[in-house]
């Protein structure tokens, strides 16, 4: 198949490269760019709440010792090949991470290091049940405004079978694109909440990954 990638770089290249050893020939598009901030972070937090790998190079050394709660697996294996030495994985989504952090109930300041408006309902969870959480930047995101003429041109000609989604965030930028070509092509999707950021362009069908991996993402393909 010609899939279409959509997630930020350096992710889009590395999936690209398993699809390509899967047998299918890829076309990169990621909607979004990612810039590290450079964050003042509390010196003695309790916990960090991680809930995208693209906050793991903002994070300093100093803080590789404190418990992190994080999202899924991927962002796992990224903090602790960053040196992160305390990491335990939600497996799953925000939901998943919020039941995790309020089962293990850490005295102290968490520290939510996050995207520009991002984990807010999430925020909002941990201060409502008790959590002392405080939000910080650490990275900000900037969408792509207009296609590249060539990803344009294979859109409009049909010659893309299907296009995978990470993110709600990556899923509404794509939309914004007013990308031709979608209703005859497939979504596979991270998430129920990632198709929901699709809502508006036609599909010929959306699949959605059993689990938030991007094993479970690349299994429908199949």
């Amino acid at each position: 198949m010609k899939l279409l990638v959509t997630r930020p770089e350096p992710g889009a290249s590395a999936t690209a490269r398993r699809l390509a050893a899967l047998g299918h020939e890829v076309l990169l598009l990621p909607c979004l760019s990612v810039k590290t901030t450079a964050p003042r972070l509390p010196e003695h937090p309790a916990a960090l709440v991680v809930t995208s790998g693209q906050a793991v190079p903002a994070l300093p050394a100093r803080l590789r010792n404190v418990p992190v709660f994080c999202v899924g697996d991927a962002t796992a294996a990224k903090l602790r090949q960053a040196g992160f030495t305390r990491v335990e994985s939600a497996a799953g989504d925000a939901q998943d991470l919020s039941r995790l952090i309020l089962a293990r109930r850490l005295p102290g300041l968490h520290v939510l290091a996050v995207g520009e408006r991002q984990g807010l309902a999430l925020f909002s969870r941990l201060r409502a049940a008790g959590v002392f959480a405080v939000r910080r930047k650490v990275y900000t995101v900037t969408r792509l405004r207009h296609l590249p003429d060539m990803v344009q041109a294979a859109l409009a000609a049909g010659a893309v079978d299907a296009a995978l989604f990470y993110s709600a965030e990556t899923a509404r930028a794509f939309r914004a694109l007013t990308p031709p070509g979608t209703a005859g092509m497939t979504a596979y999707v991270l998430s129920g909440n990632v198709a929901q950021g699709l809502e508006g362009l036609p599909w010929a069908r959306i699949h959605v990954a059993l689990a938030p991996t991007e094993a479970d993402l690349m299994a429908l393909l199949a």
